[in-house]
C-alpha cells in the first residue's frame, strides 16, 4: 500500500509518497494475506529529464515481473528517445500528450501483453504532474488501470485548480483535511440517510469541517513542507493500527516549477554516494 500526495500551488507542484512495498499472497478461502512490507519501494520519478514533469505511482507495484519504477524509466527513456510515437518535443507538448502516452504504455503495451492476468481485485494509478510547453501553470493528470480495465486518463486538477490531491491509504489525511473519516458515509447510510442525500449531507459537513491547509499563493518551501507533513502523518498513523506497516520507509519528495523544473528535494539511493562520485542525483531509482 502507499501514501501519495499532491500539492499544487501557483509556483509549483509538489509530489511525495512513502517507500512502503506490500507482498500479496494468496490465503485461506482465496483472501489476499500481505506476506511481506519492503521499506524501499520507488513511487516518485523524474518522467523526462529537462523538463518539469514528475510521476508518482500507488497500487499494483508491478505489472507481470516488472516493477513499476522500471517500467518509469523505460518510458523516460521512449520519452528521450527520437522514436516518433513517443518523442516529447521540449518546445511543443502537453501534459495531456503525456498522459495519453503513458497510458499506451503502462495498460496497452504491458498489461495487456499479461499472458495471465492478476486475479481479484486490484488497481493501478500513475500520476503525471507538471508544466505544459510555455504554460505559467502545471496540471496534474492520472492514469488508471482497475481490474483489467482503464479509462482515459483523467485530469485531477487544470492550471487554475490548486489544492491538496491524494491516495492510497488516505484514512490520516481525510480526518485532517476533510474533517472526517473516510468511512462516515458508510456509518451515514447504516443508521438510514437516504443514498439521493449522501453527498449533499458530506459536502455540507465538509464546508464546516474542512483544514484550509493551501493557500495558491503558498511558496515552493511551504508547499514541500506540507506534503511532507501529510505524507509523514500518515506514516505514523499507520504504525499504530492493528496489522502491518503498510505506509512506512523513506519520504521521497520532487518539486516541479515553470523556471527551475524538476528538482529531487529528497530521496534515498540504494548505492553509497561516496562510492558512486559519478552519479548524480537522476541516477539510479531515480
Amino acid at each position: 500500500m502507499t501514501i501519495c500526495v499532491a500539492v499544487k500551488v501557483h509556483d509549483c507542484i509538489v509530489f511525495a509518497a512513502d517507500s512502503a512495498s506490500s507482498l500479496i499472497d494468496g490465503g485461506a478461502n482465496g483472501q489476499a494475506l500481505i506476506a511481506n512490507v519492503y521499506a524501499h519501494g520507488n513511487k516518485v520519478f523524474n518522467l523526462r529529464k529537462g523538463l518539469p514533469i514528475a510521476a508518482m505511482t500507488c497500487g499494483m507495484g508491478n505489472i507481470g515481473p516488472i516493477s513499476i519504477s522500471t517500467l518509469a524509466k523505460d518510458l523516460r527513456l521512449k520519452f528521450c528517445s527520437n522514436d516518433p510515437q513517443w518523442k516529447i518535443n521540449p518546445q511543443n507538448y502537453s501534459i495531456e500528450e503525456i498522459a495519453k502516452k503513458a497510458r499506451t504504455f503502462f495498460f496497452e503495451d504491458h498489461y495487456q501483453a499479461l499472458p495471465y492476468k492478476p486475479a481479484g481485485d486490484h488497481e493501478f494509478q500513475f500520476w503525471i504532474g507538471g508544466n505544459g510547453s510555455g504554460a505559467m501553470h502545471g496540471e496534474i493528470w492520472r492514469i488508471r488501470i482497475v481490474n483489467g480495465e482503464s479509462p482515459e486518463p483523467e485530469c485531477l486538477a487544470t492550471t487554475g485548480d490548486f489544492d491538496v490531491l491524494y491516495d492510497g491509504q488516505p484514512e490520516a489525511i481525510n480526518r485532517i483535511v476533510n474533517g472526517y473519516s473516510q468511512f462516515l458515509p458508510g456509518a451515514l447510510l447504516d443508521i438510514g440517510l437516504s443514498p439521493d442525500n449522501l453527498d449533499a449531507v458530506l459536502t455540507h459537513i465538509e464546508t464546516r469541517t474542512r483544514a484550509p491547509v493551501i493557500a495558491p499563493a503558498m511558496p515552493v518551501q511551504d508547499a514541500i513542507a506540507l506534503a511532507d507533513f501529510l505524507v509523514d502523518t500518515t506514516k505514523k498513523f499507520v504504525r499504530f493500527l492493528p496489522g502491518a506497516d503498510t505506509v512506512g520507509g523513506d519520504t521521497d519528495i520532487c518539486v516541479v516549477t515553470k523556471h527551475e523544473g524538476f528538482k529531487w528535494i529528497r530521496r534515498k539511493h540504494y548505492f553509497d554516494r561516496r562510492l558512486n562520485p559519478v552519479e548524480d542525483d537522476h541516477g539510479a531509482g531515480a
